[in-house]
């Protein structure tokens, strides 16, 4: 099924007709301006009261936010089961443990400074049988070692679904794509087809990408219609 997506997208030019977001999707919130940083927040699936209470103090405006929900040694019987992802528990395998701030609870906070030349930007084609085609370019040099990453985000407004603060919440995740060619500054393109949860709402999803170095650590980020610039 993915081999058949993706052969339709490759047929597709992505224009802002083909990247426009699904039939119902709200405008997205505005881009993060200035020297932005990227917050990541974890919720343990066992926590169901971390969802509900606001824990953590919510991001700035001026920052990316991803929130996960991280599988437990309870599996399926987990109260935030449905929204957990193995990705989540792979990416504090990659940043480390160091993330929990308290039971049930974490945050991480990585700084984002443009270099001279690099630039990511993200787009979605249609959405077709539980399926979206993404689309990532991105021009180096970036650090050796450094991998893309593409996820679904969905957005949660505050107040609904039972959270005080709004939530960018993963639900879908494509990588690393290993595309050696980010060292030596050629423009990469790479689509890929991501299948969303059944517990997601597509109206509300996001297509987003970052660069992750071999450390783990992001230095750059972009969601559909938000491009990552170097800066002027």
């Amino acid at each position: 099924m993915h081999r058949l997506i993706l052969g339709v997208t490759l047929g597709l030019t992505f224009t802002a007709t083909v990247a426009a977001a699904p039939q119902g999707m709200p405008p997205p919130a505005e881009c993060p301006r200035g020297v932005t940083a990227v917050t990541e927040r974890f919720i343990d699936a066992d926590c169901a009261d971390c969802w509900t209470r606001q824990s953590l103090p919510p991001a700035a405006s001026a920052h990316w936010v991803l929130d996960w929900i991280v599988p437990s040694a309870r599996g399926d019987d987990a109260p935030l089961a449905p929204a957990a992802t193995r990705e989540a528990a792979d990416r504090i395998g990659r940043i480390g443990e160091r993330v929990w701030t308290s039971e049930g609870l974490g945050t991480w906070r990585t700084p984002l400074r443009a270099g001279a030349s690099p630039s990511l930007s993200v787009a979605s084609g249609p959405a077709w049988h539980g399926y979206l085609a993404l689309q990532v370019d991105s021009r180096g040099p970036w650090p050796r070692g450094a991998s893309v990453w593409l996820a679904l985000v969905e957005a949660v407004p505050e107040g609904t679904d039972g959270t005080p603060v709004a939530r960018r919440l993963v639900r879908a995740v494509a990588g690393p794509l290993d595309l050696a060619q980010l060292a030596n500054g050629r423009t990469v393109r790479d689509l890929r087809a991501l299948r969303w949860p059944e517990t997601a709402q597509p109206a509300r999803l996001r297509a987003t990408a970052w660069i992750e170095t071999a450390d783990g650590r992001i230095v750059a980020m972009a969601a559909e219609r938000c491009p990552w610039r170097p800066r002027r």
